[in-house]
């Protein structure tokens, strides 16, 4: 049965329903931290709607290093605090989306001249287990020189002098994000893409409604609420600033590049996390058939709405990379795709851009706007209990209300019930009964969908349609899925770790997608028009 309150064929009635309904909370920002903000309202008895500009997940929240980590690297700024708090998000966020989240292993070689040395790592990743509560099978053990270099044959042996060996955990930014939106639905938000804030209403200086527009139609209309959370990320001052209220602190964005290759030109054996010569450090993870490599850490004071990856930002992170696995020898015309994401950080004079807090800050106007920034996709869980806590005790006091607690940490997540087994495991259970398809395929959607997965194999057996077209068909009826750029950028990632596979099925995605929402011709061009962009954007560093 199709969830119709989650499905693109829907959306003139959720629009209808944004209309009429009078909201105790109206959420503006569909990345990583609206999402979070939405389901913990939601659970909390709330009335709750959230509208974004674009797709979910569309700015920062699908272009980050695609890490639940704890921010190690906190440490050597003394932030115990983030240390302590993300690190233990770690595990809450694996527990509640298990299909998403997933352990990973890290190496951090200890190199001469090194930003840590071997006391130093040793003590910091035992003081980093202990901060996040990691399970004994997870903790640290250190290496020595031969060890480390058994562990990973690429690195650079004439620097190298040891390394420690950690748990992390990978995830898909931009799937932890759909299915923490589609968990909200579920608890009763009404959460709504391709809508935009326009303005705001005020009665006795205080606001009490958003003028929206629907993207698509151009329609305007007000949509009714006791509470506004700005949670745009990137995009929050552009909303302080429309409330005029932009004041005091502010925000300072970096960016953040990630870029892609073939395993075969870096066939590493697990995750490292590396020095680079400028005292920074790099990530590089394995993930299928590529590895990605970040992230750069730059001042950006240009148009926020399309970062990109520069040839300046592609040959650092290539020499950098070049200088730890020297045998490499790594070009830019190895890259076959990138992503460049911002980072909303608070403002501090004097402070470079790695050395900006990642702690996140809440900013409350004197009509109300309730504004978060800054913070990290593994601490969105708390960043959502912090400012929901702020609406919760005022509606409370005003209105003589009581809600409910927190519960978000307990929260399973949409997809996330594996029944115990491992993500192998699930996928072996489910080909027993889909055995059309190989465990491979079924394993791939698994680390997508989870437990829905046998929604599209269903749909693909009973519809006789190819495996491609019943995912687009399950992201149009469950994910709110407009076109072509949601389905191949954030619902499947296949934009960045599987572009060369796109071209082929392109043109027949994108009739079925402009075919099954009637989209009008005008909108649909447009569509494949700023997906061709896309395409061609994440490799204009190139030309």
């Amino acid at each position: 049965m199709i969830k119709p309150n989650c499905s693109a064929l829907q959306r003139n009635e959720l629009i209808t329903t944004l209309k009429s309904t009078n909201y105790d909370l109206l959420v503006i920002g569909g990345g990583i931290t609206g999402a979070g903000i939405a389901l913990d309202a939601a659970l909390r008895g709330l009335k709750v709607a959230l509208i974004e500009k674009n797709d979910f997940a569309w700015g920062t929240s699908s272009r980050s290093t695609k890490l639940i980590h704890g921010g190690l690297r906190y440490l050597k700024q003394l932030e115990v605090g983030i240390v302590m708090e993300v690190g233990k998000e770690r595990a809450i966020v694996y527990g509640n989306a298990p299909h998403i989240v997933v352990p990973e292993k890290m190496l951090l070689p200890i190199i001469k001249n090194g930003s840590l040395g071997k006391r130093s790592t040793s003590l910091g990743l035992m003081v980093y287990d202990r901060l996040a509560g990691v399970k004994k099978t997870e903790r640290r053990y250190m290496l020595n020189k031969q060890q480390t270099i058994g562990a990973e044959p690429l690195l650079n042996d004439t620097i190298l002098k040891g390394g420690g060996m950690y748990y992390e955990y990978r995830s898909d930014d931009a799937r932890l994000t759909i299915e923490i939106i589609k968990t909200a639905v579920e608890e009763g938000a009404l959460c709504l893409n391709y809508i935009k804030c326009i303005d705001y209403l005020y009665e006795n200086e205080k606001i009490v409604a958003c003028k929206a527009k629907d993207v698509f139609t151009g329609e305007e209309f007000i949509i009714n609420t006791k509470k506004v959370i700005n949670a745009t990320g990137p995009w929050v001052d552009t909303l302080r600033k429309k409330d005029n209220s932009l004041k005091g602190k502010h925000l300072q964005l970096t960016k953040g590049v990630h870029i892609v290759v073939p395993k075969e030109k870096l066939p590493i054996h697990q995750s490292v996390y590396f020095d680079v010569q400028d005292g920074r450090m790099i990530f590089a993870i394995p993930r299928q058939n590529i590895v990605y490599i970040g992230t750069t850490d730059t001042v950006y004071n240009q148009d926020i709405n399309e970062p990109f990856a520069t040839k300046e930002d592609v040959e650092y992170i290539i020499k950098a990379t070049n200088y730890m696995f020297p045998t490499i020898k790594l070009a830019v015309d190895d890259v076959i795709s990138s992503w460049s994401g911002l980072r909303p950080l608070i403002y501090e004079e004097g402070k470079s851009a790695s050395e900006l807090s990642r702690k996140d800050e809440i900013f409350i106007s004197d009509s109300g706007l309730i504004s978060i920034a800054g913070g990290k996709l593994t601490g969105y869980r708390k960043m959502a209990q912090r400012v929901v806590d702020v609406v919760c005790k005022d509606l409370a006091k005003v209105e003589n209300r009581t809600f409910k607690a927190c519960s978000t940490k307990n929260q399973q997540l949409s997809g996330g019930n594996l029944n115990g087994l491992s993500i192998k495991d699930f996928a072996t259970q489910l080909h027993k009964d889909y055995n059309q398809f190989s465990t491979d395929e079924i394993e791939t959607l698994i680390h997508k969908y989870g437990c829905n997965t046998n929604i599209i194999l269903d749909h693909a057996i009973k519809s006789q349609q190819e495996l491609l077209l019943a995912e687009a068909w399950y992201c149009i009826n469950y994910e709110l899925s407009f076109n072509i750029n949601d389905f191949y950028i954030r619902r499947t990632g296949r934009l960045y770790f599987e572009r060369p596979t796109i071209e082929e099925n392109l043109e027949k995605v994108h009739e079925y997608f402009t075919n099954t929402l009637q989209t009008n011709h005008t909108i649909a061009e447009k569509a494949k028009e700023e997906f061709t962009k896309a395409y061609n954007l994440v490799l204009a560093f190139k030309n």
